[in-house]
């Protein structure tokens, strides 16, 4: 979700946060067996490579700023080829969240396919957003060879991935759904949202949605600088939209005219929260927190809940069924924990191993949302991402990055990594890091200073810029609102060969950094283990070691690892690394020397113990790292 409104839709979060008619229970197939699996840390480091799926195979370079499908090409299922996923798996990647699945809003005819077309009026670009789904039963059908044929295709792609030994990330999105919600292949009984909905009223508890009475909706003011579809005639674009009474936005804003600052192309579901912020439904004792996935599942046994929360478990049951493993939550904070562990316990029950991310920003609610929402992975935005950002723009020193792991020490686990995704700038762009290799000694860090999954955004590995004005989306981020081409990815793609052929040796180099760091994580046991900081005694050793250098260690029985990392992009550094001698006796090492072989690069260093305290001599190169690895 474009983070934009971010502050406001946070104080409209704030009322709802922190608070599930009965219906039948999923049906689960005969050979699934639940277990009672918790949440504990996997064999090996989790890698997930986010793609944007409508962007990822597009090989058309035109890049029209506006431009429709025909003009600037759109990217398919089909175009993740058994080439693409090995490429892809080459990376160490173990999960794929395959951005943008579900059907969404866009300016585009699919009439002859029964599929309404949808009202630029209140769509976000061309291609429309992600976030604001129209169909939760079905896919896009711009991602389908044969759009009548759509969610056949999609089953093949699971099929394919999980052929190529990778598990398939999808996005939910319980906070809001599009305008122009319509579902052509609900399953059974299932009902649209607002279908049952007493619309005669601002609330109502198994309402879908808040409404203004009395009131029609109306599309927002636009400002001068932006014109609908950039200008281009459309006959659905008239500056008007058909809904009575209107709804609340996405982002909660309850006028009947929201602002252009709004999620204006959303509306927000209602999970039994009334207006005044005050519960419709039980909530969770605090002991909770302390209980497991088959506990919460218990709870809500038996409890009357609201029609939404039904909603979005049949929803994500269906998901389940078809062999998605699991779900990237989108503003997670925006919908009641209780919510949350009332729909997880639903899917943990269904599939112990499922893999639950969500999108949270505020870090007093972290651990509500682990413990009491059953989450499985929160971002780790606010606090080492937007840390480690600093770092490498030069603002800021790496000592922040020593605290913020300590900080997070209790739940480190269950805080994803991740340097770029679709709403974050691209490290290449002027506006963050202006170099791509920049995102070098920062991805070193990320990727190995606690136990968390690592995320990789697509085109990140080759130095994608996020350069040139889209449309509705703006040059820095990779746009999700329109049909695009992107440059540097297209060249690693290489007419369908993916093997970067069209790379510069630069650029390659670049790719080859972050293909060999990714599947050293994959495998390495000493990243699922202990973690020491060797910053603080090596900024206290007056070598030239400073604030533009982290260092640490990850250690595990079978592993033992010493980590440096040089953010400086200018000059060079020597100095002697410190290894204390607490870290040394844990290693029960004698005096004495020890070889170390380097992961990265395959040169050999020494690690010399003299009375009871390790030394190392550490070159770096400008924004170079070494992952040093002890040997037998």
């Amino acid at each position: 979700m474009c983070k934009k409104t971010l502050i406001l839709m946070l104080s409209v979060a704030s009322a709802v946060l922190l608070a599930c008619s009965k219906a039948p229970e999923p049906v689960m197939s005969a050979d699934t067996q639940p277990s009672v699996a918790s949440n504990t840390k996997a064999d090996n480091k989790i890698v997930v490579y986010q793609v944007f799926t409508r962007l990822f195979g597009n090989q058309n370079n035109t890049n029209k700023p506006w431009g429709t499908a025909e003009e600037n090409g759109v990217g398919k299922f089909a175009d993740f080829t058994p080439q693409a996923l090995s490429a892809i798996k080459a990376m160490g990647v173990s999960h794929i969240w395959y951005t943008g699945v579900p059907h969404h809003a866009l300016v585009r005819d699919y009439s002859a396919y029964g599929i309404s077309n949808d009202d630029p009026d209140v769509i976000k670009g061309r291609a429309g957003s992600p976030y604001a789904v129209k169909d939760y039963y079905n896919v896009n059908p711009d991602l389908a060879t044969d759009p009548a044929k759509r969610l056949a295709e999609f089953e093949a792609l699971i099929a394919r991935t999980h052929q190529h030994d990778m598990k398939v990330l999808i996005d939910i999105v319980p906070n809001h759904v599009a305008r122009s919600y319509q579902s052509l292949t609900n399953p059974g009984s299932v009902t649209d949202f607002g279908a049952n909905d007493k619309t005669g009223v601002e609330y109502q508890r198994d309402n879908n949605f808040y409404y203004v009475p009395g009131s029609a909706f109306s599309v927002p003011a636009f400002p001068d600088s932006y014109k609908v579809l950039g200008g281009d005639a459309h006959p659905l674009a008239d500056g008007h939209f058909a809904e009575y009474p209107a709804k609340w936005t996405g982002n909660g804003a309850r006028a009947a005219q929201p602002a252009f600052d709004d999620w204006y192309e959303t509306v927000k579901i209602n999970y039994g929260v009334k207006p005044d912020g005050s519960y419709d439904f039980d909530q969770l004792p605090d002991d909770y927190a302390d209980k497991d996935w088959p506990a919460h599942y218990a709870f809500w046994q038996g409890k009357d809940v609201p029609d939404s929360w039904h909603k979005f478990r049949d929803i994500t049951q269906y998901w389940l069924a078809k062999g998605v493993d699991g779900f990237r939550y989108d503003m997670a904070e925006m919908v009641p924990v209780e919510f949350w562990s009332y729909l997880n316990a639903h899917i943990k029950h269904s599939n112990p191993n499922a893999f639950l991310l969500a999108e949270v920003y505020q870090p007093h609610l972290y651990r509500d949302y682990i413990k009491l929402g059953k989450m499985d992975y929160l971002y780790d935005k606010v606090e080492f991402y937007d840390s480690l950002k600093l770092v490498m723009q030069g603002k800021g020193p790496t000592s922040a990055l020593v605290e913020t792991q300590q900080r997070m020490a209790d739940i480190e686990h269950h805080m994803l990594h991740f340097l770029e995704n679709h709403d974050e700038q691209r490290i290449a762009a002027p506006e963050f890091a202006g170099d791509a290799r920049k995102g070098m000694p920062a991805m070193v860090v990320s990727a190995t200073i606690s136990t968390s999954p690592t995320m990789l955004y697509f085109g990140q590995d080759v130095g994608e810029p996020g350069a040139g004005d889209a449309g509705f989306g703006k040059a820095s981020r990779t746009t999700i609102f329109d049909y695009w081409g992107v440059p540097q990815h297209q060249k690693w793609m290489n007419a369908g060969k993916f093997d970067g052929g069209g790379l510069t040796a630069d650029e390659l180099a670049l790719h080859n950094f972050y293909k060999t760091l990714l599947s050293f994580t994959a495998t390495a046991p000493a990243l699922m283990g202990e973690y020491t900081e060797l910053h603080s005694a090596n900024l206290a050793a007056g070598t030239a070691y400073s604030e533009q250098q982290l260092a640490f260690a990850r250690y595990s029985a079978e592993q033992k690892l010493l980590i440096v990392s040089h953010f400086n992009s200018d000059h060079s550094v020597n100095f002697a690394l410190t290894v204390p001698a607490e870290l040394i006796n844990k290693w029960q090492l004698a005096d004495g020397q020890y070889r170390l072989s380097e992961k990265l690069t395959g040169d050999d260093n020494t690690l010399t113990v003299q009375h009871g305290v390790g030394s190392v001599v550490v070159k770096l190169a400008p924004l170079a790292s070494v992952i040093l690895e002890l040997q037998p």
